[in-house]
């Protein structure tokens, strides 16, 4: 028997989700490794799912949770042994596979990566889909020639968990960040992670003209909607946007301005199917280019009885930093 957040749907379509004790027997054949997870995390698809909020699971029932991080107790995949630790992020996990919001799972090898050395279950966690996402949008910026030198990079949607980490990251890179926050009281923790100037989210999030005075030399956006509209509007000629997220919505209220007049690309960023070759990348220079001892200070650590409450807090934007979930 293993515990595990189970999200169910009755025959009248009502939602339910709980702490279940579930055995090892309903777990899906499909996965060709059994995993015993230690660490799991919340993102805010997981919120989406734990919350009933958008049409995140497919299959039901299902067993939250889209990234793990654990050891390997059984193995029919030829890359993996038993004892072998691991993490997984996406690939339909907590959606049409059943996830590592538990202390049990079985997943495919294929999906899975070696923890690489220096990073703790825990570490691994704290950094999670939303990290691993800010290191690939961070590639994706110096995969376009983004040098510290050309300028500002603005960071939308700050003290979650895409945004954190990614101003973590450039600051140490040597980039001078920009970040946008709803929470004025989190200025000075995001200034502590190494923003140097943090802005109202109001000053992106309405409507405004398609092209506007030319100020960042990248963007990494979590959010979506009117705010990476005026984050393409401003950015310098030859600037590159990343777009991870939604958070302000789906809808793209732009022009083709900045891209025809000022060169401007627009990279969408997708951490749930990418290859393995950009994950183990991405995995190995979170290792080696993210300070340990900020992520300690963004991430707090709760069990696993406490993930169906913090789901919520994610939902009603009362969340900042990551949280770690402990089996």
């Amino acid at each position: 028997m293993f515990k595990a957040i189970f999200l169910q749907k009755n025959e009248q379509a009502e939602f339910s989700a709980s702490l279940a004790q579930l055995d090892e027997s309903q777990l899906p054949g499909t996965g060709d490794v059994l995993v015993e997870i230690s660490h799991s995390t919340l993102n805010f698809k997981d919120g989406l799912a734990i919350c009933n909020k958008s049409p995140v699971v497919r299959q039901w029932p299902m067993v939250a949770g889209i990234d793990g991080a654990g050891t390997v107790l059984e193995s029919a995949h030829p890359k993996f042994k038993a004892g072998d630790e691991v993490i997984l992020n996406g690939f339909g996990v907590g959606e049409t596979h059943w996830g590592c919001l538990a202390e049990k799972a079985k997943l495919k090898g294929d999906w899975l990566i070696k923890r690489p050395a220096g990073l703790s279950a825990e570490h691994a966690m704290a950094i999670g889909t939303a990290g691993y996402t800010a290191m690939l949008c961070v590639m994706g910026l110096e995969a376009h020639g983004v040098k510290p030198e050309q300028g500002e990079i603005l960071v939308t949607g700050a003290t979650g968990g895409v945004g954190t980490v990614a101003i973590a990251l450039l600051s140490k890179l040597g980039f001078t960040v920009v970040a946008t926050s709803g929470k004025p009281e989190q200025s000075q923790f995001l200034k502590n992670l190494g923003a140097a100037e943090v802005l109202d989210r109001k000053t992106l999030s309405e409507p405004g003209k398609p092209l506007q005075r030319e100020r960042w030399a990248g963007v990494v956006d979590c959010v979506g909607s009117h705010t990476l509209a005026n984050a393409c509007a401003q950015t310098k000629y030859g600037g590159t946007v990343t777009a991870c997220g939604l958070a302000q919505g789906m809808d793209l209220p732009s022009s083709v301005a900045p891209f025809i007049l000022r060169g401007v690309t627009l990279k969408g960023v997708d951490s749930v199917m990418a290859p393995l070759a950009i994950r183990e990348e991405a995995w190995r220079r979170l290792a080696k280019d993210l300070d340990l001892n900020k992520l300690s200070s963004l991430s707090r650590v709760l069990p696993l009885q406490g993930a169906i409450e913090a789901a919520g807090q994610i939902m009603a934007g009362a969340n900042t930093g990551r949280v770690v979930i402990k089996m």
